[in-house]
């Protein structure tokens, strides 16, 4: 372990001589990854004016087949404001449309763009192996055990 993994996991006490109890570590572990993966990502998608949160909503949109602002939202767990703000800039970049709802004109419905298909297509494979590197200290049968984990822990989430 480098003298950077030792600092943050004492500063946060992530250590498993931490003394804090197992769920505190677990989420502090959790949310640490996240905060780092975000970043990794992130900077993956600088160079092309991207956020990790704008592609999100992206897999979101596409996942969920021309969504509200709202439900997009409670998919990512944002707020309708948070989520508007990113629709805005992806609409800017051609990414995002949003277009009335045919059976209520007062809610707007999003989609994806045939620029944002082509512009994935163009990355994915560089984005995929990227990931691939991050979780490289796992195996496969691991990598499926944290899922299926992890997919507990939100499960749990959704239903509270």
């Amino acid at each position: 372990m480098s003298s950077r993994e030792h600092k943050t996991q004492d500063l946060l006490g992530l250590g498993p001589d931490s003394g804090l109890p197992s769920s505190v570590r677990a989420f502090r572990t959790v949310l640490t990854l996240a905060q780092r993966l975000r970043s990794a990502m992130d900077n993956r998608l600088r160079e092309d004016g991207l956020t990790t949160q704008q592609a999100a909503l992206i897999t979101v949109v596409e996942a969920l087949g021309n969504p509200s602002v709202m439900e997009a939202a409670a998919a990512l767990g944002s707020t309708h404001q948070n989520v508007a703000q990113i629709v805005a800039a992806l609409v800017r970049k051609d990414l995002l449309r949003v277009e009335p709802d045919p059976a209520d004109r007062r809610r707007k419905l999003l989609s994806t763009t045939k620029t944002n298909a082509a512009y994935w297509r163009r990355r994915d494979e560089g984005d995929f192996a990227a990931v691939d590197d991050w979780f490289a200290e796992l195996t496969e049968d691991e990598l499926k055990t944290f899922c299926t984990l992890a997919d507990r822990v939100l499960k749990r989430l959704d239903d509270a």
